[in-house]
């Protein structure tokens, strides 16, 4: 049994912490864990990425309200996975899209759109 804890945010809360980080800030990572310790492989790839590019970017915790911040952002990016990272208020992708366009030495220029 995996063990889920209670969140003590409300749905609206959750929106509303979305809507404002993705209005606020010019580069938003929604991922799991935090800067100092990220929670699972994928957000820590996405962090390094957006790191290689960017000294000033906004990171959220989603694991508080995981399935509400879910929800959230699907209505917001369409995706249901995260990391998720958000660049002047549109969905850039997770940390595949990320790497992808790394790859393609075009993540310096989506970063600072």
């Amino acid at each position: 049994m995996t063990f889920q804890p209670e969140s003590e945010l409300t749905e609206e809360e959750v929106r509303d912490r979305v809507d404002s980080a993705i209005e606020d800030n010019d580069v938003v990572l929604f991922m799991k864990g935090n800067e100092l310790m990220p929670q699972c492989g994928y957000s820590q790839k996405a962090l390094e990425l957006v790191q290689q590019h960017r000294d000033d970017y906004e990171t959220v915790d989603v694991l508080d309200a995981l399935a509400e911040f879910r929800t959230a952002l699907e209505d917001h990016s369409g995706w249901e996975t995260i990391p998720q990272t958000f660049v002047n208020g549109e969905f850039v992708g997770g940390s595949d899209v990320l790497a992808e366009l790394e790859e393609r030495g075009e993540l310096a220029d989506e970063l600072s759109d």
